[in-house]
């Protein structure tokens, strides 16, 4: 297998201490094996730290009660997401493989929720909604009546990676009305083309999120 690195990351500052309670939900976006390990097929560089600045946030979150929600790509092995099949990723988190489990050093909540994206061959970029690759059109995953469900007004977004998953995902929680932060210490860029994570942390402040200064 040909593993594809992606990089040089680019990490902002340490996370603000943002206080959890129980109107606040932490959404843990993809810190999967193929992004967060070296192995990985789509690794981010860095993505080691960004495992151990998510346990420091799922730790305080779980003890001021807050939910805890894990989002994780579950794509089949075709599909037009992939290059092979006409899209642009290689081949990552194909469902019930090494590289879609969460990352073993990850800390998982108890109680928590999971969510999973892409399961039907779809662009699974936000946590709250799927795209498909040929027509584009838009559907929503389970978690906006998850938080909604338990009388959640905040979302605390941190994982992988900034300028894809974290972004989409920060966007569609502005768009639904959530209260939103991303903590800029507990994520990392892909960036492809330098600056693409600078220039997500600057679309999600635009749209209402609030992101820590660097």
């Amino acid at each position: 297998m040909v593993y594809f690195a992606i990089g040089p990351v680019e990490r902002l500052s340490a996370p603000t201490r943002l206080e959890f309670d129980s109107a606040t939900a932490l959404v843990v976006v993809d810190v999967q094996n193929d992004f967060a390990d070296p192995s990985g097929s789509l690794y981010v560089d860095g993505g080691e730290e960004v495992v151990a600045a998510v346990n420091v946030e799922v730790a305080r979150a779980a003890r001021a009660g807050a939910a805890v929600v894990y989002t994780q790509d579950w794509h089949p092995a075709d599909t037009p997401h992939f290059a092979k099949d006409g899209g642009v990723w290689p081949v990552h988190c194909v469902g019930d493989t090494w590289g879609a489990r969460l990352h073993p050093a990850l800390t998982v909540a108890e109680g928590a929720e999971f969510v999973r994206k892409g399961v039907d061959g779809q662009d699974g970029y936000s946590a709250f909604s799927v795209r498909e690759p040929l027509t584009g059109a838009r559907s929503a995953t389970a978690l906006e009546g998850l938080l909604k469900a338990r009388g959640i007004s905040r979302v605390v977004v941190v994982g992988l990676a900034t300028d894809y998953c974290v972004k989409e995902t920060a966007l569609d929680a502005v768009r639904l009305g959530f209260d939103t932060a991303v903590l800029a210490g507990a994520i990392a860029a892909v960036d492809l083309e330098p600056g693409d994570g600078r220039r997500a942390v600057e679309q999600m402040r635009a749209a209402g999120a609030t992101v820590d200064e660097p």
